[in-house]
């Protein structure tokens, strides 16, 4: 998210400890050169050229000088400069240098605030003037100046001591070129007290410890390998288990909802995408083309549904009215060539699954259809606790890859814009997020950290269509184009489970769990025949469980089975054996003593069905 003072309460302390680290730094290193310094979400960071790699212990020292500057409470006090004055006041600066020419010819190129979509380029606001005659305001503290079009606290004296930390460095290269110099990023975060500080420490330490990709491998949920590629998840047969339940529940839903499933395979002709606008608008994330030489086509790895679902609605036939709406949905493996730099575990990959949906319908329909989309999403997302969402409306910018036709894009966004005040769905536009073709209503869940999440989303599209030649008879006996909604839930397989191993901590509710209980004889050769008798039965009714029978302590097995994060454990000892029953414990470590094992199944027949926490 793009952090502004209008949005982030934190800005301005932000913002003006970026300029204290950039003044300690300098201290430390007189002979370093400074770039660019913006307030981010829960922190800032500065970019530095300097003599030679920070290392922990330069943090510290860094840390210290920072807060011999803030007890100094120097005041922030800003000037307006010509281009001319401020090339004199940073002539041995030349990332400033380079930045202060682009403002001369009316670029927007202050350096303090962070660009949303890649965090290693500035955005920034108009600067007024004109070339040649532009005016420029520059911050200064104590006798460090920088380039900057603020706001600040008033002094450094309001800035809390203890309520900062230094927390990383890392590589990024200068405005986001990988034929430019590298600098190094040092990044803090900043709160208005020492116990604010603690708070988010405590949730950084606990979203280490819920980190999917740690707890992936640790559950054998799934693997990356080089041998494979980069950004190309296996996964195990419990991972497996968990997309699979995922994808059942939601094409349930669907099938419910009056959604139809189809496919359409993993490759398509690279022409295709030219008439949908894709290749202009997507070809940087396309796979290199794959040719046939024997017909001389070109064809690329499917990144995306809608021209493949289109296409296929062509050749059906001829659609009236009166099959309207018509919904095709299909889980389909996309193929996305993120830069290697960018992936991250599942929530960032090159082999993705989508729950992608596509509704033809006509303009009157739109509302209707919203609905029950929105419906649908609501139900989906509380089954997995992830009920607490707020609604972004993306809209295209004045620049960007989007197709240009002005009367297409506003009749979308007043659909979009109508349907959701009919719904009563509050939302926030946020400009430069829309799709090429169109307007999209984005569902950004909070988990269990309260960490935002972009997960559902539903789109208008009066663009493609046409594009594609779709069409429908209308009541009127005339063809028309019809209107297409696209709408995903999860989004992707990958992405949502990412999410909620981290949202469940990796503790599944029992529908969801790819082991649902796991019975630990106390004695194999006593206990072991009852064991694999409880097993058959639960199997037998659908249930998930394995038989430890290892000669391992039982509570070994039991520990074992809580790392393992399943739900159930089923103690077997003499009294269990000799009544039928067995003795449950749950991976909290509740003992819920001896329960007859008919009861047991009652009981976690009910949780699987009611998709219960």
């Amino acid at each position: 998210m793009l952090v502004t003072p209008d949005n982030d309460p934190y800005y301005r302390l932000r913002h003006s400890l970026a300029h204290v680290m950039a003044q300690a730094v300098l201290e430390e290193f007189p002979e370093g050169k400074i770039a660019i310094g913006p307030p981010i979400e829960n922190g800032f960071y500065y970019d530095l050229d300097l003599p030679r790699p920070l290392t922990p212990e330069d943090l510290e020292a860094i840390e210290a000088r920072m807060r011999r500057i803030i007890k100094s409470d120097f005041p922030f006090v800003r000037r307006v400069v010509s281009a001319e004055q401020a090339r004199q006041v940073f002539a041995d600066q030349p990332y400033k240098l380079e930045l202060i020419a682009g403002l001369d010819r009316g670029a927007d190129e202050y350096g303090d605030a962070a660009d949303a979509a890649d965090p290693s380029e500035a955005a920034h606001d108009r600067a007024p003037g004109q070339p040649g005659g532009v005016v420029i305001s520059i911050y200064r503290q104590d006798s460090f100046e920088d380039l900057c079009r603020g706001p600040h606290v008033d002094s450094t004296g309001q800035i809390p001591a203890d309520g900062f930390k230094l927390m990383s460095i890392a590589g990024a290269y200068w405005r986001g070129d990988s034929t430019r110099p590298m600098l190094q990023r040092v990044y803090g975060t900043a709160w208005n007290s020492r116990a604010e500080l603690e708070a988010y420490l405590t949730r950084l330490e606990e979203a280490r410890r819920r980190d999917h990709r740690k707890l992936g491998k640790e559950l054998g949920l799934f693997f990356f390998s080089e041998d494979v590629g980069p950004g190309i998840p296996l996964f195990t047969p419990k991972g497996e288990m968990l997309r699979h339940l995922m994808e059942s529940y939601v094409r349930d839903v669907q099938t419910r909802y009056g959604y139809q499933h189809v496919w359409t395979g993993h490759l398509v002709k690279e022409s295709l995408y030219h008439r949908s606008g894709h290749f202009e608008n997507y070809a940087d994330v396309m796979f290199p083309p794959l040719v046939d030489a024997e017909k001389g086509e070109t064809y690329r790895l499917k990144p995306m549904n809608c021209p493949s679902h289109m296409t296929l609605y062509n050749e059906m036939g001829l659609h009236s009215y009166r099959d309207y709406p018509l919904r095709f949905a299909e889980f389909a493996t996309l193929y996305r060539y993120e830069i290697s730099g960018t992936l991250s575990g599942l929530t960032r990959v090159r082999s993705l699954t989508q729950d992608d949906c596509h509704i033809f319908c006509t303009e009157d329909q739109i509302q209707a259809e919203f609905s029950l989309c929105l419906e649908l999403i609501s139900e989906v997302l509380a089954t997995y606790q992830l009920s607490d969402y707020r609604v972004q409306l993306s809209l295209p910018a004045s620049e960007g890859k989007f197709v240009r036709d002005d009367e297409k894009w506003s009749k979308a966004i007043a659909a979009l814009k109508a349907a959701l005040d009919a719904n009563n769905v509050q939302y926030e536009a946020v400009e430069g997020e829309a799709a090429f073709y169109g307007p999209k209503a984005d569902f950004m869940a909070k988990d269990a950290l309260g960490r935002e999440w972009q997960l559902s989303t539903i789109q208008i599209d009066f663009i493609q269509p046409g594009r594609l030649g779709c069409e429908y008879i209308g009541e009127d006996g005339q063809p028309h184009t019809p209107v297409l909604i696209h709408r995903a839930v999860m989004g992707s397989t990958e992405r949502f489970l990412g999410v909620i191993i981290e949202h469940f901590a990796g503790a599944f509710p029992l529908w969801l769990a790819p082991v649902q209980a796991v019975i630990i004889p106390i004695s194999d050769e006593k206990h072991g025949g009852y064991g694999r008798e409880v097993k058959q039965r639960l199997e037998a009714l659908g249930m998930r469980v394995e038989l430890n029978n290892a000669k391992d302590r039982m509570q070994l097995k039991i520990r074992n089975a809580q790392l393992q994060k399943v739900p159930y454990m089923l103690i077997i000892g003499d009294k269990e054996q000799a009544a039928g029953a067995v003795a449950v414990r749950t991976r909290k470590g509740d003992d819920l003593g001896a329960v007859a094992l008919d009861e047991f199944i009652a009981r976690a027949q009910d949780e699987i069905r009611t998709r219960a926490a």
